[in-house]
């Protein structure tokens, strides 16, 4: 089993690959075993807000991926903590860090 760390920082509103590829990529990962964490960044956080469209956000965590959204961002755009997502928790940037020294595949998009 791979321990893999998708980054994405665009809005899935702006950018049409980001639902309907990086989300599957990451889903998929986690389907083949693998353990997945989705970190999101800058306008990637928008669909983490409690309340978004964000079906396929929520999908991707019932698949078994863990979904992450930076706490920098999320202050940036106004979303406090207790008005993310269910499945979504905030997280310092430090995280993606700690885990490239960990030897995870990191792959930002």
């Amino acid at each position: 089993m791979a321990r893999y760390v998708l980054i994405e920082s665009r809005d899935p509103l702006e950018a049409s690959e980001v639902a309907g590829y990086y989300y599957d990529l990451a889903a998929g990962l986690a389907r083949d075993g693998n353990d997945v964490t989705l970190f999101l960044v800058q306008n990637g956080v928008m669909p983490a807000r409690f309340g978004a469209r964000a079906d396929k956000l929520a999908s991707i965590v019932k698949s078994g991926v863990k979904v992450l959204a930076d706490e920098f961002s999320l202050r940036e755009r106004a979303i406090p903590r207790d008005r993310l997502a269910t499945g979504v928790a905030a997280a310092p940037l430090d995280f993606v860090v700690d885990q490239m020294a960990a030897s995870s595949k990191v792959i930002w998009h």
